[in-house]
């Protein structure tokens, strides 16, 4: 069965041209004027050897639900709900206009995966549009234009990932080992992974949790096998809570069965929202605690470290000064990452771990507005500014937030790849601090900026 996808977008973006570009068949019509769209409609399209079911929808306008306007919107969204993924269009020449701002917010809140069309975008007429893009905080904007079919290749690689998701249930399906993570899901349970070496009191943590023997316990290390997920409530907030198995160094892994059981644990953190790094108290972040928070930063997740076992604990405040230092000295790049004790067998400090898992989890998502950050990064700026490589002084224009889950920054500059790692980690600890981003992974990307009008002052 085919993936769906809509094409939504304001009135006279382009849908319908991309439409009958992709379904190789004059379907819809196309006009210049606005609103020639009014009902949905749809067509098999094929872009390389994927193939897939597309809509063509009607122009996304504020309207009252009453109104003509109101009800073509009702069905555009009845389009998206239905899809497997939305590519929402904007007209790169015209700019980002505050229909396609407020629209933007609202697709945020749903859980269809969006794909962000820049159309237009033949020549460089439409560049400075399509930089302007990145601040509507639904992903990097694929540059195309429907009507000379330029873009398609990277509208095919991002069409692919909608494939994988769309497909990964299927026991046929050529994706089904896939490893991406829908970062777009609003609406989804949190996915929340409890990770650790064996023993460490993983699976009683859980059982705590659940307020049940859900998973099998004991002294031996090694009991658990699989990720086990387990649909779960907590004060009304949905959760499909993961325990896994517990993760040895590599040396020390020789059994088929075990190194199963450590990749589906790392497959867990891959698809986890926020992960709980349980650590025994008497060994506190040895070389295999560190090797699994640095995958789980890597893979841009947040992460909460719990200390098992406090009860048993020799030295306690030894104990805590020796983990926030290995913390300091080995995870530099994420500062603040929450740390609780608590005894798991007894209870004592468990009514913690959730609401510090909601707290990280609402930082994780964070968004800021593109004004409040450049207010931001002018002070920055201001304070200390950019040093001067090959005897010119860096120029850096601007910065928008991409996505969240976790924070992305785009730093545009016209000699990007020239900005110190020094001055990038004065940024980003700079963002940590003033918008509250501690405790998990901040991505900050510098990226080329040309001058759309270059060619015109030649």
């Amino acid at each position: 069965m085919p993936f769906t996808v809509a094409i939504i977008g304001r009135p006279n973006v382009g849908k319908s041209t991309l439409f009958n570009r992709l379904t190789g068949r004059r379907h819809a019509i196309v006009d210049d004027t606005p609103g020639v769209t009014r009902d949905r409609r749809e067509g098999n399209a094929e872009i390389g050897d994927l193939t897939f079911r597309l809509v063509d929808t009607a122009g996304l306008e504020d309207a009252d639900d009453e109104k003509l306007e109101g009800r073509m919107r009702r069905q555009t969204e009845q389009a998206i709900d239905q899809a497997d993924a939305a590519m929402f269009m904007i007209d790169a020449r015209a700019g980002v206009t505050p229909v396609d701002e407020h629209f933007a917010a609202w697709l945020r809140t749903r859980p269809t995966p969006v794909i962000l069309l820049a159309n237009k975008c033949e020549g460089n007429a439409a560049e400075a549009g399509r930089l302007e893009a990145y601040g509507m905080g639904i992903g990097e904007p694929i540059a195309v234009s429907a009507e000379h079919g330029q873009g398609l290749g990277e509208l095919y690689d991002a069409l692919q990932e909608v494939a994988k998701a769309a497909f990964a249930d299927l026991e046929d399906s050529p994706f089904n080992d896939a490893d991406e993570h829908d970062e777009d899901d609003a609406s989804s349970p949190l996915q929340l992974a409890i990770v650790g070496r064996p023993n460490v009191g993983k699976s009683t943590m859980v059982n705590y949790l659940l307020g049940e023997d859900r998973m099998l316990t004991g002294p031996e290390a090694g009991i658990t096998r699989d990720a086990i997920s387990i649909p779960w409530q907590w004060q009304g907030r949905d959760i499909q809570l993961v325990d896994t198995a517990g993760m040895r160094r590599k040396a020390r892994v020789a059994e088929k069965l075990e190194k199963l059981s450590v990749a589906d644990s790392l497959r867990a953190v891959q698809y986890a929202e926020v992960v709980v790094l349980v650590l025994d108290s008497n060994a506190i972040l040895d070389k295999q605690d560190l090797t699994i928070a640095r995958n789980v930063i890597e893979e841009g997740r947040a992460l909460i470290i719990v200390v098992n076992k406090w009860d048993a604990a020799d030295d306690r405040k030894a104990s805590l000064q020796r983990l926030s230092d290995r913390l300091q000295t080995s995870l530099p790049q994420v500062r603040g990452i929450p740390i609780l004790t608590c005894s798991a067998k007894t209870g004592k400090g468990m009514d913690k771990i959730m609401p510090t898992v909601f707290e990280i989890y609402e930082v994780w998502n964070a968004r800021i507005p593109t004004a409040e950050l450049n207010r931001w990064f002018m002070a920055m700026l201001e304070a200390h500014p950019p040093p001067v490589v090959s005897g010119r002084r860096l120029k850096l224009r601007y910065v928008t937030q991409a996505k969240a889950r976790p924070p992305t920054f785009v730093l545009f500059s016209s000699r990007a790849e020239k900005i110190p790692e020094s001055y990038l980690r004065y940024l980003a600890n700079g963002l940590r601090d003033d918008f509250g981003l501690s405790g998990i992974p901040l991505r900050l990307m510098p990226k080329k900026s040309d001058n759309p009008y270059a060619d015109r002052a030649k």
